[in-house]
């Protein structure tokens, strides 16, 4: 199994700045994407950022600019850098890990995995 756990989640003014961290622990292969979304009050989960294992990243358009995904392979680390925060910014953040490889009963099997959200207010 593969454990995500978030941080860096918390209240700030229009305007501010925020780090979110994720670290995948466990027994695993390799993970194709690390990703975030989010899920703001009476809306659908959406896609924020993610980045591939070779560094290829995609961005939601109301963030471009904004915000910057990066990984780091080695420390099974997947960050999101907040810049330029607006209210409707505010939501939970989830860290996905996509496309798992991992050894079950003798073979391969891949899964995706979530994090338990972190929250992010943006607001005066």
């Amino acid at each position: 199994q593969v454990q995500l756990v978030e941080s860096g989640g918390g209240l700030v003014q229009p305007g501010g700045s925020l780090r979110l961290s994720c670290a995948a622990s466990g027994t695993f292969v390799s993970i194709n994407a690390m990703g975030w979304y989010r899920q703001a009050p009476g809306k659908q989960r959406e896609l924020v950022a993610s980045i591939t294992s070779g560094g290829t990243t995609n961005y939601a358009d109301s963030v471009k600019g904004r915000f910057t995904i990066s990984r780091d392979n080695a420390a099974r680390t997947v960050h999101l850098q907040m810049i330029g925060l607006k209210p409707e910014d505010t939501a939970v953040y989830y860290c996905n890990a996509a496309n798992v490889r991992r050894w079950y009963r003798g073979g391969i099997v891949t899964d995706d995995y979530w994090g338990q959200g972190t929250q992010v207010i943006v607001s005066s």
